[in-house]
């Protein structure tokens, strides 16, 4: 059994017992909380599309851990002009796991 869930303005496909690196949500770690917006569930053979969202399906997920990942470095530059810009970004991630798809 498998759900297509959208999540921080993304789409991702969770399953039952399984973790998922999002967006930053704001929950504290081990705070459990539900994802309402269940766009896609299949389970065996049935299958149920929503028209936006599956009516009464809902994900409970755990929040596992907040972390930033590598620094991404952006380095601007012009030729002869004597332009240069070094910029750096970390995003803030939050890894969940998926507790159990409810139909």
């Amino acid at each position: 059994m498998y759900a297509i869930v959208r999540c921080g303005g993304k789409q991702y496909r969770v399953e039952a017992g399984k973790y998922l690196d999002v967006e930053k949500l704001n929950f504290e770690e081990g705070q459990s909380f539900e994802i309402d917006e269940v766009l896609f569930i299949r389970n065996g053979e049935t299958i149920s599309v929503g028209q936006p969202t599956v009516n009464g399906a809902r994900v409970k997920a755990t929040v596992m851990k907040q972390w930033r990942d590598k620094k991404v470095i952006v380095y601007k530059y012009r030729q002869r002009t004597n332009y240069r810009r070094k910029l750096g970004h970390r995003h803030i991630y939050t890894r969940i796991m998926i507790d159990e798809i409810i139909v």
